[in-house]
């Protein structure tokens, strides 16, 4: 019992302590997408995924730009998907300064431009990630 109880308090401990851990500056791109995917969702992760992998390397590799993928058909995926309050296939790109978070909702212009109009696609994605970089 008195373990169970210390190791209660060294877990609650950590989680305050990771609570007040300042986020560190840095841009996420987000897509979501569910069990079944269109051509067109497709096409935005795979060409949102060149961008950050590309054109943003070593951003990526510092940890400055962050690629996420959620499944809003899992229960972990469904929790995030309702927290950004969408139901389908959506992209954000996203910027963390001083620990507070500026969504950038950019599924309209994904869904234009992802499949046939592919370089205005990754020219106004990296666009969005520069502007939140600063």
């Amino acid at each position: 019992m008195k373990r169970s109880l210390t190791l209660t308090v060294i877990c609650l401990f950590a989680t305050i302590a990771m609570a007040q851990t300042k986020v560190k500056d840095h841009v996420e791109v987000v897509y979501f997408h569910g069990k079944q995917r269109c051509v067109t969702c497709m096409a935005i992760e795979k060409h949102a995924r060149e961008v950050v992998e590309k054109d943003f390397a070593k951003e990526k590799k510092n940890g400055k730009v962050v690629f996420k993928i959620v499944d809003i058909s899992t229960a972990e995926g469904g929790k995030t998907a309702k927290d950004y309050r969408v139901s389908w296939s959506s992209l954000f790109v996203n910027g963390w300064k001083d620990g507070k978070e500026k969504r950038n909702d950019m599924t309209q212009f994904a869904f234009k431009n992802a499949r046939k109009n592919t370089d205005e696609f990754k020219r106004g994605v990296g666009d969005k990630i520069k502007e939140m970089m600063k």
